[in-house]
């Protein structure tokens, strides 16, 4: 019995050591091939717009094409079962952000995978600051105007979200329990690539959207901010003031998007794409060029860094999840 034990045992350590000296000498030829990259969410968006540029840089770094799939619908779960479900060979990476891979996994009961298990973490892209906006017919050019109104008013207002339990759902319900008032919730499976045509035509009223795709629509009038969630206020809306000024501190959340892989993947692949990931993000043209769309660059050490920020961030939106029992079947 014990000779077998012992045969099991040499067998089992003889295929790591092959498999992790196979994947050693195939590390430098990744990719050989296209690669994958899966968004949650239609074009038009901040992971969209995150993920496409990296896909251009990535793609000149590897010398290989990066191929953005745009993957909507079901708050994000769609694409995120596509991508736990793809080979962990390098090939299918994920573009999450707090609401996919932070919130999903506590909200939805019928999600079929679950993030925390079935991905992992390379590291974290951007953070980028977000507004509270209204339709410019509501009369409120404030926080503390807007619950004014609607106290007084009694209007029923609608506000958009990107989903059933993603975050601007979440924020928006701290901010409607906080102030002692509610509004009627419209979401929108394609994130902001949706939620910014429903308030520009007054399907919703409010909304929390995020200030890269909101800003030229503000600047055109066609939608109006109230506060933004920045420490400071933007030097390109300086009129602008932060939730702290607004009365209501610490209400929004300067949402993250990180990549991600199947689990499963070698830990030498993760950590070269995590490498040459960091090495394109860094880049004086890339954080110049994101900056452009009030994105800033923060990526992480390594990935098991970037994993257990994650899991935080998990643990911390669960809370809230569960806090408001908010489910999604």
């Amino acid at each position: 019995m014990k000779t077998v034990l012992r045969a099991a045992l040499l067998a089992i350590g003889l295929a790591s050591f092959t498999a992790g000296t196979g994947w050693a000498q195939q590390g430098a030829k990744f990719p050989s091939k296209p690669v994958r990259m899966i968004i949650p969410y239609a074009p038009g968006g901040a992971t969209d717009i995150t993920a496409r540029q990296l896909q251009g840089k990535i793609s000149e770094y590897w010398g290989q094409p990066v191929i953005v799939d745009n993957r909507p619908g079901a708050s994000g779960n769609i694409a995120l079962e596509l991508a736990a479900r793809s080979a962990p060979d390098g090939y299918t990476l994920f573009v999450g952000n707090v609401s996919t891979n932070a919130i999903n996994e506590t909200t939805f009961s019928s999600l079929k995978i679950k993030p925390s298990r079935d991905l992992t973490g390379v590291t974290n892209l951007i953070q980028l600051p977000h507004l509270w906006v209204v339709h410019p017919n509501v009369p409120a050019s404030s926080l503390k105007e807007l619950v004014q109104y609607v106290k007084k008013s009694g209007a029923r207002l609608n506000y958009g979200s990107a989903g059933v339990g993603a975050y601007p759902h979440l924020d928006a319900v701290k901010f409607l329990k906080l102030a002692g008032i509610d509004m009627t919730h419209v979401p929108y499976r394609g994130g902001a690539g949706q939620m910014i045509p429903a308030i520009i035509g007054n399907e919703v009223q409010f909304m929390f959207i995020n200030m890269a795709s909101s800003i030229a629509h503000i600047r055109s009038g066609r939608i109006k901010p109230l506060a933004i969630t920045s420490a400071e206020r933007r030097p390109e809306l300086p009129s602008v003031p932060t939730t702290a000024e607004s009365g209501f501190p610490g209400v929004g959340t300067n949402a993250w998007n990180g990549l991600f892989a199947p689990a499963g993947i070698p830990k030498p692949l993760l950590n070269r794409i995590h490498a040459d990931v960091v090495k394109v993000m860094e880049t004086p043209e890339m954080k110049a060029t994101l900056a452009k769309v009030f994105m800033s660059v923060v990526i992480n050490k390594s990935p098991a860094e970037y994993q257990q920020f994650v899991n935080k961030e998990i643990k911390s939106w669960g809370k809230i999840v569960i806090d408001n029992n908010i489910k999604v079947e």
